[in-house]
């Protein structure tokens, strides 16, 4: 992945949001947002990001693994992919994301540093 990569980053919390947008634009990726799951498969569907950042908490519609779970089972996003970015940080939530396409999972809070490693070897 190059620098220009495309992330789409879903959270419905303003706060990571911001924190997320500005470590990312600050290396030179190209961010796009969703504040909620179904925000999220509209975005994806349409403008194919690089990547998905996906909270797994979210309080209004689907939560982040039914988005995940639904992207991968759309043609047009299921190579996309998809790293889980939450607070539940025990071994069956994990475990739950990677059976149905996360590729990652970071818990909260995010270090900038763990943020952009993700990305330095791609």
């Amino acid at each position: 992945m190059t620098e220009s990569a495309t992330i789409l980053i879903v959270d419905d919390q303003p706060q990571n949001l911001h924190v997320l947008i500005h470590t990312l634009e600050a290396f030179d990726f190209s961010v796009m947002v969703a504040q909620s799951g179904e925000a999220a498969l509209e975005q994806a569907t349409v403008f194919p990001p690089d990547v998905i950042l996906l909270d797994v908490m979210m309080p209004e519609g689907i939560d982040g693994f039914e988005t995940c779970r639904r992207l991968k089972a759309q043609p047009a996003t299921r190579e996309i992919p998809v790293i889980f970015l939450t607070v539940l940080d025990d071994v069956p939530d994990k475990m739950r994301g990677f059976e149905i396409g996360g590729v990652d999972y970071l818990t909260k809070p995010l270090q900038h540093e763990e943020v952009l490693a993700l990305f330095a070897p791609i």
